[in-house]
């Protein structure tokens, strides 16, 4: 039930408990508020596959071979018997369901309306908005027919998990399933674009992914530093890549010692000002909320029970939900698992820290299988994922996979938090086993993030570089290992040879840019390494090439404020926190003990990327949840407009590697600002939550 309903029921049982016949109209009204917001769910849906299945009257489902899936890689038609796993059949809503959708969204989200957080269940949202019972059977039984098993269609209606094999998907969707060699590594993906029954069409979009590309774990790797447990001085024992090297160590150029900071969670609360929440009465911590993590690698427990202890916090295990096989302990994606589950609880140091854990598939991700089992459950109020894909690589039905599984989460009151991606606006350009690595693929955003139903959480860098001491204690605390000081400024992330930090004579390098891209010293800095950003452009590709893209989401009525661009365009991210991996020195700590070489109370590993921020904003919508004692769904709507009433505390940054400009949500009396000059604003950045102002502007009531 909605708040406005709480509300008035309340009032209501005061003004007529003592009559029977008023307890009987009492039930009516119940019975009405209960149901304004689902009548239409128990209205008839009519079919919309009307004609018969005819096999040879076929459809192309265009922009869904996977830009890697190229004739120089392809390695031969995989054999027939090969299983493919839990493959997602994505089903279509009606032009007029989707209409209505549109509708209800924006009423949950204003405040005048009688549906304002009337949140729906996964199963009311599938009878309203998912295909007619009848579809569902005509599909299910088409799937059947073909010889594919484990048929599930999912509560909300968006999509039917199936298996089969090679042989099974080319007699049904008509499109060979090739195994290919890139970079040393095997994939296997479909080598054209699938077809189907034109019957099908009216209710079924297409199969979200017939190829096991991965994808992204935003997160960059620093290495493995140790701690004196006397002093707390803090040193690199294993660089993850020659680059980082000089990571608490000297300037190779001048001599002078470099400074490092391992970022803890105290360190954290004090930077972003939640140290008053987490002390207050009652404590603002998280305490009664859920985060869920969707992820592909198990844990550890360990691993999180060291990481709260070392730092501080009170001891609070995660659940771990195995949805399907266990993929056990997987290298690289353990770190994401470790540092999504460790972070969010780091922040909402109270809440219960749900990860969900799939196994990927031959054709499907695991962290897709995870997001689904979250939503369709309704696992939680917050969802973070720390994964990322290209709009071009996801391809058109990837694309309406990630935008319709937002849309339904939104519906349900779930506040989806996705990392906007650490390789700049090149979304497109990682992993390409290049040295250097420069951009190729134009701009691109992440399609997990861009969609108008989540809040894309991108990074910043710490402007401390050169005055550090002024922001970092010379020792830790003892019981927490705080040593940050208060709020630091914020910067542009950027990693490459292009920052301009490199011209600065206490460096020694060139003020010009191409002159440093060119030096050979810096070659492992030609790179797209940074935080990522930029405007939707291609959700409908009709090809595997970036000229081939189409379509991108239109800006959303809620995007509008100062540094927004005026491109008519969904434009991301939407917030930001510190993200960088160190390359001035800041970065994240985490613990994982199989990685680090030794237990967390001596060992730790050094991380970044938009993987550490988008969990750490998870945290702080669980603080805003608690506060507020209600879902918020697509908070965006809200963090909007919050941020443009903060006039008072917006900073203004050009000592860092790029003009900056962002607005600090804090209360303006403890606004840290640096010199003040005019700049390009990029994005709106929100460092910390003003409670106040974030719950007069988000109205709370029971919880829903």
């Amino acid at each position: 039930m909605g708040s406005i309903g709480l509300r008035r029921v309340g009032g209501l049982m005061r003004l007529l408990k003592s009559s029977s016949a008023t307890r009987a109209i009492l039930l009516v009204f119940l019975l009405l508020v209960s149901f304004r917001c689902v009548l239409a769910q128990t209205s008839f849906v009519p079919a919309r596959i009307t004609q018969a299945i005819d096999e040879k009257n076929l459809v192309m489902l265009r922009g869904n071979v996977h830009p890697l899936a190229l004739p120089e890689f392809d390695q031969g038609p995989i054999a027939d018997a090969q299983p493919l796993k839990r493959m997602l059949l994505l089903l279509k809503r009606s032009p007029e369901q989707e209409a209505a959708l549109e509708r209800f969204l924006e009423q949950q989200e204003d405040k005048s309306s009688t549906n304002y957080h009337a949140w729906l269940t996964p199963e009311q949202f599938g009878k309203q908005f998912g295909p007619s019972d009848a579809d569902i059977q005509t599909i299910t039984q088409w799937l059947s027919a073909h010889g594919f098993a484990d048929i599930k269609v999912g509560a909300g209606r968006n999509l039917i998990e199936f298996s089969g094999n090679v042989g099974k998907v080319r007699d049904a969707f008509h499109t060979e399933i090739h195994q290919y060699l890139l970079h040393g590594e095997k994939h296997l993906a479909n080598a054209s674009d699938p077809r189907i029954p034109a019957a099908l069409t009216p209710a079924v979009a297409g199969i979200v992914s017939l190829h096991n590309f991965p994808r992204k774990a935003m997160h960059r790797l620093v290495g493995v530093f140790t701690r004196a447990k006397d002093t707390g001085q803090v040193k690199l024992m294993e660089p993850a890549s020659p680059e980082l090297s000089y990571q608490c160590g000297t300037n190779p150029n001048t001599g002078q010692p470099l400074y490092c900071s391992g970022l803890v969670p105290y360190d954290f609360a004090a930077i972003y000002n939640l140290l008053p929440l987490w002390n207050g009465t009652p404590a603002i911590d998280g305490t009664g909320q859920t985060i869920a993590i969707a992820n592909e690698s198990n844990i550890n427990v360990q691993d999180v029970r060291d990481f709260r202890s070392s730092f501080g916090l009170p001891a609070n295990d995660p659940v771990v939900v195995v949805n399907g096989p266990d993929p056990g302990l997987v290298p690289g994606l353990e770190t994401e698992a470790d540092l999504d589950v460790e972070w969010s609880g780091g922040v909402a140091k109270g809440a219960t820290i749900k990860l969900v854990v799939s196994q990927a598939t031959e054709t499907t991700a695991g962290v897709d299988l995870s997001a689904v089992y979250i939503v369709d459950n309704n696992l939680a109020p917050i969802l973070s994922e720390s994964f990322g894909d290209c709009e071009l690589n996801l391809g058109t039905s990837g694309n309406q996979f990630y935008n319709s599984l937002w849309q339904q989460a939104a519906a349900q009151g779930m506040t989806v938090l996705v990392s906007s991606g650490d390789n700049g606006a090149a979304g497109c350009d990682f992993n390409q086993g290049l040295t250097p690595e420069p951009a190729l693929k134009g701009l691109q955003v992440s399609g997990l993030a861009s969609t108008p139903y989540n809040i894309a959480v991108g990074g910043t860098d710490f402007n401390d570089f050169f005055n550090p001491t002024t922001y970092w204690n010379t020792t830790n605390d003892p019981g927490t290992q705080q040593s940050a000081r208060g709020y630091i400024p914020e910067t542009t992330w950027n990693d490459s040879c292009s920052n301009a930090i490199l011209g600065d004579p206490r460096i020694g390098f060139s003020t010009n840019e191409e002159t440093n891209c060119n030096n050979a010293r810096l070659s492992g800095l030609v790179d797209t390494i940074g935080g990522s950003g930029g405007k939707s452009s291609c959700t409908t590709p009709s090809g595997p090439t970036p000229t081939s893209c189409a379509g991108g989401y239109t800006k959303p009525s809620w995007q509008i404020g100062a540094g927004v661009p005026l491109d008519g365009q969904r434009d991301v991210p939407d917030v930001s926190l510190f993200a960088s991996d160190g390359f001035v020195g800041d970065f994240y700590a985490i613990c994982e003990s199989d990685v680090a070489l030794g237990p967390c109370t001596t060992n730790f590993l050094g991380v970044g990327g938009t993987s550490a921020s988008a969990p750490a904003f998870a945290g702080i919508m669980a603080m805003v949840n608690q506060k507020t004692q209600s879902r918020q769904g697509n908070a965006n709507v809200a963090l909007y407009k919050l941020a443009a009433k903060q006039s008072a505390s917006s900073c203004n940054s050009s000592t860092g590697p790029r003009a900056h400009a962002f607005s600090m949500i804090l209360p303006p009396e403890r606004s840290q600002c640096p010199v003040p000059k005019a700049a390009r604003i990029a994005r709106h950045q929100i460092p910390a939550i003003n409670m106040e102002s974030f719950q007069a502007t988000i109205r709370g009531a029971g919880m829903t």
